[in-house]
């Protein structure tokens, strides 16, 4: 009887909501998790008591090792490392550079789940900056890490189409389903005895998705309405996109691109209905359909004109 394989030893990196899935998909594949990596506790809430993240409270409810160096880049930080002689680290959303010296050291390498697919928006917000950018589909590539950023040839990649209908939070929970399912069929078909095949990816295509911002949050009605929509979309949950209607500023939740020719100023109130609030744009209108003035909560187009009722008339319906 042929001697019984050692668990394949695992160390998993991640810290935001997105790598959760991917935490279950480790736990359940038979590889032994020795511990959890994640960035340090962060000041959170109205009060601003540090909170853990999510990949740590997960980490936690299912009791196992968690370490949160600042860096991995001192040696004492690579030195714990070490000790857990890990056979592969599986990094998503981490938000730490791993050294050369840290890929190096699991015997299978470092992969990666990344929400894109590569060489298309490599970088921090890839989900929201596809829908920014009207692509139809993107989707996750499970990749072996190299020093580059988002630069590793591809294992694994999974598709879905973006469509009028996606936000930035329901892309992000598909995509992270997806991520999840990618990594769980690598996992098994490398404990299987399988060497996944590597890709390179292409010198072609190369787009990088920087970082959101909250300056990035204002709409600019001087743009086409289509390009509105998408930010609207695109940054729900977050930042929000925030707009003057009528001298109000509110945040807008909800909103469609209408093919409608016009003359009015960028801006202006074209029509106010239970449907929504229709504002110029350079190309076409934007009608708001679901909005939140400051202080209060989302409301439906409807019911802020019950608030505003001078819209309908600035807008001339009576």
């Amino acid at each position: 009887m042929p001697p019984e394989r050692a668990p394949l030893k695992l160390v998993f990196a991640g810290t935001p909501e997105f790598a959760v899935p991917c935490l279950a998909a480790c736990r359940a594949s038979g590889a032994e998790v020795v511990a959890v990596y994640t960035q340090p506790d962060r000041p959170a809430g109205r009060g601003r008591k540090l909170a853990p993240s999510p990949v740590k409270q997960a980490a936690m409810d299912a009791g196992l090792a968690v370490e949160q160096p600042d860096t991995l880049k001192s040696d004492e930080a690579r030195a714990r490392l070490v000790a857990y002689a890990p056979d592969l680290m599986v990094v998503v959303a981490y938000g730490l550079i791993l050294p050369r010296k840290v890929l190096a050291l699991p015997r299978l390498g470092c992969w990666n789940v990344h929400a894109s697919l590569l060489p298309r928006w490599r970088g921090a917000a890839p989900i929201q900056r596809a829908i920014l950018a009207g692509d139809a589909e993107t989707g996750v590539d499970l990749m072996r890490m190299e020093a580059g950023l988002d630069t590793g040839p591809v294992l694994l990649e999974k598709r879905t189409p973006i469509t009028r209908e996606d936000t930035g939070g329901s892309l992000h929970d598909r995509l992270a389903a997806l991520g999840a399912g990618a990594l769980a069929e690598g996992l098994a078909r490398t404990l299987a005895g399988e060497t996944l095949v590597s890709m390179p990816q292409s010198d072609d295509g190369v787009l990088y998705a920087h970082k959101l911002d909250k300056a990035e949050a204002r709409l600019d009605f001087a743009r086409p309405a289509i390009e509105l929509e998408r930010q609207v979309r695109a940054f729900d949950p977050w930042p929000g996109s925030d707009a003057g209607i009528a001298g109000e500023t509110v945040r807008v939740w909800a909103a469609r691109a209408l093919e409608l020719a016009h003359t009015a100023p960028p801006g202006s109130v074209l029509a106010a209905t239970r449907e929504g609030i229709d504002i110029a744009c350079s190309g076409g209108a934007l009608r708001v359909t679901a909005l939140q003035r400051p202080g209060g909560r989302r409301i439906n187009a409807a019911d802020y004109l019950n608030a505003r009722p001078e819209l309908r008339q600035l807008a001339g319906h009576d």
